[in-house]
């Protein structure tokens, strides 16, 4: 691994993530270490949250930084794009455990994740990097919003319940947020295999 500070940045948030996941494990998940205190329960929560807003902040970081620096390197477009990966399912498996979030929206998201990991892969091995794209990157920015929204509910903050006109819930709005984080998500999996359908060409 080029050692410098983007690089840095991106490993750093696999770390943090999975720091963050083992808190949450410990502060209410069905079958997890149950903690002794409601105030400890949400103490754990408070941390984890804070550690997976920096993380998400590194995500910004190191792409920004390695461009401004000229320090994009190979190993860089290709970790960086894994680590959101792991951020992102790491995160979504812990709203889906504590039913903040369908588990429906989750297999898709992953799926998508799993396929475009796959396809970076093949990529690799034919001497090419896949680099995120604008319609990636709008991706990436939405599931940040729909992670960052579903933390608040998670450590109480915001309430789905929640009435924001008549009969329309905060619950509702999540929804239909969520259906638009799936369009994008899909949308962008489909464009990165139109793009580069020349590497899943059958060969003769």
């Amino acid at each position: 691994m080029p050692l410098n500070l983007p690089n840095i940045l991106t490993v750093t948030r696999i770390i943090l993530i999975f720091v963050a996941l083992v808190l949450a494990t410990n502060s209410g998940i069905p079958g997890g270490v149950k903690v002794k205190s409601d105030d400890l329960e949400m103490i754990l929560r408070y941390i984890a949250f804070g550690l997976s807003l920096i993380a998400a902040a590194t995500d910004f970081a190191d792409g920004y930084l390695a461009r401004k620096w000229n320090q994009v390197t190979d190993f860089g477009a290709l970790m960086d794009p894994l680590a959101d990966k792991i951020f992102v399912t790491t995160i979504m498996l812990i709203l889906v455990e504590f039913q903040l979030l369908a588990a429906w929206v989750a297999a898709v998201v992953i799926c998508r994740e799993f396929l475009v990991t796959g396809l970076r892969l093949l990529a690799t091995r034919n001497g090419k990097v896949i680099s995120a794209d604008k319609f990636g990157k709008l991706k990436t920015c939405l599931q940040m919003a729909m992670l960052f929204i579903g933390g608040l509910v998670w450590i109480h903050v915001l309430d789905l319940d929640t009435v924001i006109c008549g009969a329309v819930k905060l619950r509702h709005i999540w929804s239909v947020f969520l259906w638009g984080i799936v369009l994008v998500t899909v949308g962008s999996g489909i464009n990165y295999f139109i793009k580069n359908r020349d590497l899943v060409a059958v060969e003769k």
